[in-house]
């Protein structure tokens, strides 16, 4: 017999270990907005919170904030670790948070259901065009390749599998929305003047390279 103690379990155990999705699992969403006020309550004394959009339809837990500076106060070991990232996958996420923003803006409908779902070239010309003029061709889609799958990696982007059986061809990507949650909109608000800063960057970092291969 399941029992709401079981069912929590479970829920706890699968937000520990990933994040979870509404169309993933419809039953297990069902029983989480059942039980969240217990989840909080369990979480909390991981220093956890729980992260849970009805609208777009994912929950993932997250460190709370760490409290201002007291020596009165221990500081809490972090159960969920940070991740830095890449400045090449730092602009990758900024690229498709501002596509995922364009598609809703448009309506967000089309044959995937409201999903957005992206080529491996349609990402690849997201980025291009940010890129120094006279990159390597092949050499830039192996690193834009390495960038997707190390998003895809982190949850943000979800590799879908060819439609109808069909054989193997060009990679499709659904943006995950869980995107609209570690990119926000007073940042999105300020993107171009960081993409500014990131052509700036890729340049000089391309100076220096050729500097160094004319030396």
């Amino acid at each position: 017999m399941v029992t709401p103690s079981s069912d929590l379990s479970v829920l706890l155990i699968n937000l520990l270990k990933s994040v979870l999705y509404r169309d993933a699992d419809e039953r297990q969403w069902a029983g989480l907005l059942n039980l969240q006020a217990r989840v909080r309550d369990y979480v909390a004394v991981l220093n956890l919170e729980l992260v849970l959009d009805e609208a777009e339809g994912y929950a993932f837990l997250k460190s709370r904030p760490e409290a201002a500076d007291d020596e009165a106060a221990p500081r809490l070991p972090r159960l969920v670790a940070r991740r830095p990232l890449s400045f090449a996958v730092s602009l990758l996420l900024a690229l498709l948070r501002k596509k995922l923003a364009e598609f809703d803006a448009g309506g967000g409908q089309d044959a995937h259901a409201g999903r957005l779902v992206l080529s491996r070239d349609e990402v690849v010309e997201l980025v291009r065009v940010f890129l120094p003029d006279g990159t390597n061709e092949t050499k830039l889609i192996d690193q834009i390749e390495t960038n997707i799958n190390k998003v895809a990696e982190l949850g943000f982007l979800h590799k879908l599998k060819p439609a109808g059986g069909a054989a193997a061809g060009q990679a499709s990507y659904e943006v995950r929305r869980i995107l609209k949650a570690f990119v926000d909109a007073q940042w999105l608000a300020e993107f171009d003047a960081r993409l500014a800063s990131y052509q700036s960057q890729l340049a000089g970092v391309t100076d220096t390279q050729e500097g160094a291969q004319h030396a």
